[in-house]
């Protein structure tokens, strides 16, 4: 990995683009050349006091030529939002085609860009980035470490394995987004709406990327995917940060994908997210509001569980973007320094981070 100071871009100021923002200003290896922002009220304002910390002396833009014209080493690209995907995409292309690295908590279907479900436009930022000598790198906590990576690491000590299962368990209150939550997930709707997540095939195509990255670092052969919904009702009204959830509508959301290995479900995703810790006590329950666990069924039989931010309250929510920012603005350095084209965790080694003892 290169020693010399890596200049970089960070794309969005919001829940987890404020952590970049802070987290590339406070590295001595890496330099905050420039701050995109989506908003016009937010141009021109000072990207450290937009991040809610000191002014930095780096003013937010919306001009991307600008932004290019500045010739980061990477670029973190943290937009979100409902059509956060679609919109990315363009960006990553001439961002790539630019010459200029991307790492990227957005589209999180790519961490594996194999199985990307628009074949086209994998296609086309492959070419992008070839062309540009740069590199693409996607990643998060879940997906990505929490749903994959931890996993992987924690079969360096099977002897053999009949089946993984990597769960998340949060509280999701403090997310704003209603359409996301509301039209996609089925949040405060009665339980006959058919929310986007019902969408056939929705499921499967949301948690392909993961299992087929775990496969292939474990070099098996996925016959198929299969995804089931399952969603309970709140009893009580839940003021949550989209508004409220009405008593007798969805209050929990759960869904489960499993990778078919040799004729059985042998790679389990499941994320069981609530709107209050009481809705769906039926479920798997954590102490730890954002909690992470990974189990083995095999020799030997293996179970980790990892825990983000305070147990109770927003914290942990805030402890998660944190993490999944880091994912990627800790990878910069090794992505800067990495072959160009489409990249994977396999094929990066620990992005460990630098700098970060206080």
């Amino acid at each position: 990995m290169g020693s010399e100071t890596k200049r970089v871009a960070v794309w969005s100021t919001g829940g987890v683009g404020s952590h970049a923002v802070d987290a590339v200003h406070r590295r001595p290896d890496l330099e905050l050349i420039g701050v995109w922002v989506h908003n016009p009220d937010k141009v021109g304002k000072d990207a450290g006091a937009l991040a809610g910390l000191e002014p930095i002396g780096v003013a937010a833009t919306n001009d991307a030529d600008g932004l290019i014209a500045l010739r980061p080493d990477c670029v973190v690209y943290a937009a979100s939002g409902p059509e956060r995907d679609a919109g990315a995409l363009p960006d990553y292309e001439r961002l790539l085609a630019a010459g200029i690295n991307v790492v990227s908590t957005t589209s999180t279907s790519l961490v594996y860009p194999a199985s990307y479900f628009l074949p086209d436009w994998r296609d086309r930022l492959e070419v992008a980035a070839k062309s540009g000598n740069a590199s693409f790198y996607a990643s998060g906590i879940f997906p990505g470490f929490g749903s994959d990576q931890l996993a992987l690491l924690l079969t360096t000590q099977s002897k053999s394995i009949r089946t993984i299962k990597a769960t998340e368990v949060s509280l999701n209150d403090h997310y704003p987004v209603a359409d996301v939550m509301i039209n996609g997930m089925g949040f405060a709707r009665p339980l006959d709406f058919e929310p986007m997540l019902k969408t056939p095939g929705f499921i499967e195509l949301a948690w392909n990327a993961p299992i087929r990255l775990i496969a292939e670092g474990l070099g098996v052969e996925v016959e198929e995917i299969r995804g089931t919904l399952d969603r309970r009702t709140t009893d009580r009204d839940i003021e949550v940060a989209f508004g409220t959830i009405p008593a007798g509508t969805c209050g929990a959301v759960s869904t489960r994908a499993a990778g078919v290995v040799n004729g059985h479900e042998a790679i389990v995703i499941e994320h069981i997210i609530r709107m209050s810790r009481d809705v769906a006590p039926d479920w798997p329950s954590v102490e730890n509001d954002a909690t992470y666990r990974v189990d083995i069924e095999g020799d030997p039989d293996i179970h980790c569980e990892m825990t983000l931010g305070a147990a109770e309250g927003h914290g942990a929510g805030r402890a998660a973007m944190s993490a999944t920012a880091m994912r990627v603005v800790n990878a910069v350095p090794y992505v800067v320094d990495a072959r160009p084209g489409l990249l994977t965790s396999l094929d990066l080694p620990n992005t460990l981070p630098r700098h970060v003892f206080e």
